[in-house]
């Protein structure tokens, strides 16, 4: 049965955060606030939770998967960062932005992109977003909750629950979100690539 949690979205309440973190922790899959949108998430080893994010976003192997990190000391465990790319980093998080870099060896076979061995990462400015990835202590597997056939991220949880709930172990209510999804910057060379135009700014990085 899936969980309905109303999260207060500047003061998160403990208690409803760490009954999610135990059903992340059981393999669950949730679906949560950003400051871009609606995503899901699971653990990272979770294979059988990442499978069925997969199904439920119809994603083949090639798609970069995202890990939602705390802060910039935890990008640095699982991407390469050189000092150029360090330093767009810390202009840009948190914010609505992910970035692609190259994988470290932290990040399990199973989320990378088979040939370039590149992970999404990113930092949302999103005080239930922290209040989880900080209860966890690390990364959440994630991909924006954008439905097949639609371009844009879904915004409303109790939709989240009618469309998708049977397929999930949490829903967080934690109101409405942005209706764009992140903008992904793939900082792999210099100058960056934009993949994607969403909610973050591009002109920093053309």
């Amino acid at each position: 049965m899936t969980q309905f949690f109303q999260i207060h979205p500047d003061n998160p309440q403990k208690r409803l955060i760490d009954q999610t973190i135990s059903l992340l922790r059981g393999g669950g899959v949730i679906a949560y606030p950003t400051d871009s949108g609606y995503a899901l998430g699971c653990c990272l080893g979770e294979k059988k939770a990442i499978e069925k994010i997969k199904w439920l976003r119809s994603l083949d192997d090639k798609h970069n998967f995202t890990l939602v990190c705390s802060d910039l000391s935890q990008i640095g465990t699982y991407a390469k960062v050189d000092n150029d790319v360090f330093r767009l980093l810390k202009a840009h998080t948190p914010g609505p932005y992910t970035f692609i870099l190259n994988a470290t060896n932290e990040v399990p076979r199973l989320l990378l992109h088979p040939k370039r061995r590149s992970i999404g990462v990113r930092v949302p400015d999103h005080r239930i977003s922290h209040a989880l990835l900080a209860a966890l202590g690390e990364p959440l597997m994630s991909v924006t909750l954008i439905p097949v056939d639609d371009d844009l991220p879904m915004t409303d949880p109790e939709e989240i629950r009618e469309r998708f709930g049977a397929h999930l172990d949490a829903v967080i209510d934690g109101g409405a979100c942005y209706l764009e999804p992140t903008t992904v910057v793939d900082l792999r060379e210099i100058p960056p690539t934009i993949v994607r135009e969403g909610r973050g700014d591009v002109a920093p990085f053309v």
